[in-house]
């Protein structure tokens, strides 16, 4: 999404760090670029230009025109400002209470529908929740169908009356539900319109007088740039909601919504939806967001990514087979299943400090695996477990069995030899291993 933004700041910069003796002329001439910068990713002009007035006087209170690296003490001043145009800090949802009760509120296609589904795995899955969606949209027969299809592929109940019109009777009588049910957050999906209207506001300020939610969200679609901003400023003057989800920040958009509207709306940005997928949801982290606009990347959610996925017990077992050269197809494609549920492969190496932008114009699939995948399919159980017995025949019947060419079966085989040969290097027979976390025995 910041793409265009991250370079042009990084041009900014290198305004300062050509130059041998900075004066206060450079830092005016950098923040000029730097400010064109953000205007061009669609953030509203006076907040761009109080952001750059701020830079100024810090950097000018920093000494920076002494500073031996001025260069990187400006990066170092414009990332804590970003960090802090976006909020600061991370602003989880407050989901305390027997039931919690969540509603959610924005415009038809914001996106609503889709992050309550996704809300309500997160809770699931990684929070420990027992949640229940509930379709309060009374208009859209389409919009009940899609939360019980998002239901039924999460395993979360879903909570509807189509014999009903009337919405807060609806919500009322979920939480009820919930109670009875042992479900201890209740996320109310309601209506949505193309645009903001009367009977779309009074209607949703109805449910929320009803139900007092602990939290109201506000969803808006990253993609619509300074409208997001707009709605987001309408929504609140009527809900006072608690906090903004932004969806599509994987899509091709400017960026301007996720740094114009804590400062418009002055509530925090809580999730963001980076992808199509149910698990493609992240909680928003400002200071990791300003790293990655300016290229650092971001190690932090990386690493909790893995986190995630990572299963102490098989990791033993996965250290005590690659010490006995063991390792085999199976612990292979094991692996990469692994990675593919961590996200969107390019978003996944854009986290990596300088990889995104070596990537910036390579398109990485999301189906980068499937060939290696077809591959270790073809193969019987006895090739799987023991790689050294695929021979010239029986590489040609799995190229055959795959889709794939023999050359093709030729590179994966080489590389995961390759990858064998440094797993065991790694390992150090095990004693490196056992260094890490949950690797000792």
């Amino acid at each position: 999404m910041f793409e265009n933004l991250s370079e042009r700041l990084e041009r900014s910069f290198k305004i300062l760090k050509g130059q041998g003796k900075i004066t206060e002329l450079n830092v005016a001439e950098t923040l000029k670029e730097v400010r064109r910068s953000l205007l061009d990713a669609d953030v509203n002009y006076k907040i761009a230009k109080d952001f750059t007035n701020r830079v100024k006087e810090k950097a000018l209170g920093m000494n920076v025109l002494t500073a031996v690296k001025p260069g990187q003490m400006m990066v170092k001043i414009v990332h804590d400002e970003l960090a802090e145009l976006m909020g600061g800090k991370n602003v989880e949802v407050d989901i305390k209470g027997n039931p919690a009760i969540i509603l959610m509120s924005g415009l038809q296609g914001s996106g609503k529908t889709t992050f309550s589904g996704k809300f309500a795995n997160l809770l699931k899955n990684k929070k420990g929740k027992k949640p229940l969606l509930v379709a309060c949209d009374v208009y859209r027969p389409a919009a009940i169908e899609q939360l019980k299809v998002l239901g039924e592929q999460i395993a979360v109940p879903v909570y509807s009356d189509e014999t009903i019109k009337d919405p807060v009777k609806i919500a009322l009588d979920a939480i009820k539900y919930a109670k009875n049910n042992g479900n201890d957050v209740v996320i109310v999906d309601t209506a949505g319109r193309l645009a903001i209207d009367e009977q779309m506001m009074n209607e949703i300020a109805a449910i929320k007088e009803a139900i007092h939610p602990n939290e109201t969200l506000f969803v808006v679609d990253a993609m619509t740039g300074q409208d997001a901003v707009n709605t987001a400023r309408e929504f609140n003057e009527r809900l006072d909601f608690n906090g903004v989800i932004l969806t599509k920040l994987d899509g091709d958009t400017r960026g301007g919504a996720a740094l114009s509207i804590r400062t418009v709306v002055n509530k925090p940005i809580k999730y963001v939806g980076t992808g199509e997928k149910l698990e493609a949801l992240d909680a928003f982290h400002p200071e990791r967001m300003a790293d990655r606009i300016l290229g650092m990347g971001d190690i932090v959610s990386l690493v909790e990514r893995a986190q995630e996925q990572f299963d102490a017990e098989e990791a033993k077992k996965l250290q005590k087979k690659i010490s006995r050269n063991q390792f085999n197809f199976n612990d292979f494609l094991s692996q990469i299943q692994q990675i593919k549920k961590m996200g969107n492969i390019k978003d996944l190496a854009s986290m990596i400090p300088g990889v995104g932008k070596a990537l910036k114009d390579v398109d990485i699939d999301d189906d980068a695996f499937k060939g290696v995948e077809a591959i270790i399919y073809s193969m019987t159980a006895a090739e799987r477990e023991d790689p050294s017995i695929i021979n010239g025949s029986r590489r040609k019947r799995i190229a055959e069995g795959s889709g794939m060419t023999v050359p093709d079966v030729n590179r994966l085989l080489k590389q995961f030899e390759e990858s064998k040969k440094m797993m065991k290097m790694l390992s150090g027979g095990g004693k490196l291993m056992r260094k890490m976390p949950g690797m000792r025995r």
